[in-house]
């Protein structure tokens, strides 16, 4: 038995289409996979610009959080990928509508990303909440 737990998904979001847990937890964090900015309900893609497929995929970040009993305000680190490095300035501009200081630690590379604009995972510290 792992030392670490799963986070499940509320009852009315499908799982996974892959081998992986959308987050888990370790002692007093929360590991989130990465999310992509398709609605979890019906899977369909929020936009086509980098601006609004970031306010997705931030808002599924929170979903996970949530079911895992953490907030936005809980992440620590942050790792966005991004399929066109440009679009950074339209993606911060999204990042800090749902960030506040003290903001978390962050990363942002360039990745080859299959049909989305952006990714991000995150790591949330929730002592005492395990």
């Amino acid at each position: 038995m792992p030392a670490w737990s799963p986070v499940h998904l509320a009852a009315d979001v499908p799982p996974p289409k892959g081998p992986y847990s959308p987050a888990v937890r370790a002692g007093d964090f929360v590991y989130v996979s990465g999310q992509v900015p398709r609605d979890p309900i019906t899977g369909e893609l929020a936009g086509d610009d980098v601006a609004t497929q970031t306010r997705q995929t931030l808002s599924n970040l929170q979903r996970v959080l949530e079911q895992a009993g953490a907030r936005l305000a809980d992440v620590v680190s942050v790792t966005v990928y991004l399929a066109r490095a440009d679009d950074w300035d339209a993606m911060n501009g999204a990042y800090v509508k749902m960030f506040h200081q003290p903001y978390p630690s962050r990363t942002t590379v360039g990745a080859e990303l299959r049909g989305i604009l952006v990714e991000i995972n995150a790591v949330a510290f929730v002592p005492g909440r395990s």
